[in-house]
């Protein structure tokens, strides 16, 4: 069985936790409300208009 043969130390195991982050969603202004929505999506409130 694979065992470590060192004890892996703070510095490097937070380095290699630095690539476990959250990606924040690309938010562009909507060109008719100019409230922030998500690239390539429809705007919520002009959603609501449209029922």
């Amino acid at each position: 069985m694979a065992v470590p043969q060192r004890r892996t130390s703070k510095t490097r195991k937070r380095m290699r936790r630095t690539h476990f982050k959250l990606q924040v969603p690309g938010m562009n202004p909507c060109p008719n409300c100019g409230e922030m929505k998500m690239s390539h999506r429809v705007c919520d409130r002009f959603l609501t208009e449209a029922k």
